[in-house]
């Protein structure tokens, strides 16, 4: 009866084992990089939506301080119209370290160069557009 128990003992082979890991690497090799290009893009949507902010900013920097179209703003005059304690509003770069630096009153800010660069793959020109160079 004993002998009968170890026979009837169910269990996975070493090749079983194998195929379930191959599959699995399989699936992950085709998802991976999706999810690095979906990143990416949320990255450079997100860089949209800064652009967006500094516009607004420099905006109404222009209109309390009374500056004529084409002035110059300084990155720290226009970060104290963003909300406190946001990356943007404390370090007045994108999410990849590129600095926003100085805006013009009346001009749409534009995607700093080496950001460009970076998710060009993923966003091409007229993704950015109108923040393009």
């Amino acid at each position: 009866m004993l002998n009968k128990l170890n026979k009837r003992r169910a269990g996975f082979t070493l090749v079983e084992i194998m195929i379930v890991v191959a599959i699995i690497a399989l699936l992950a090799a085709i998802a991976v990089p999706g999810f690095l290009r979906a990143r990416k893009r949320s990255q450079a949507s997100r860089i949209i939506n800064d652009l967006r902010l500094i516009d607004s900013a420099v905006d109404q920097y222009a209109i309390e301080n009374n500056k004529a179209s084409g002035a110059t703003v300084a990155k720290i005059d226009w970060t104290k119209y963003l909300k406190q304690g946001t990356a943007l509003y404390n370090t007045g770069n994108d999410l990849l370290g590129s600095d926003y630096g100085a805006q013009t009153v009346d001009t749409i800010p534009k995607v700093p160069e080496s950001t460009f660069a970076a998710l060009s793959d993923v966003a091409p020109a007229e993704f950015w557009s109108p923040y393009n160079r």
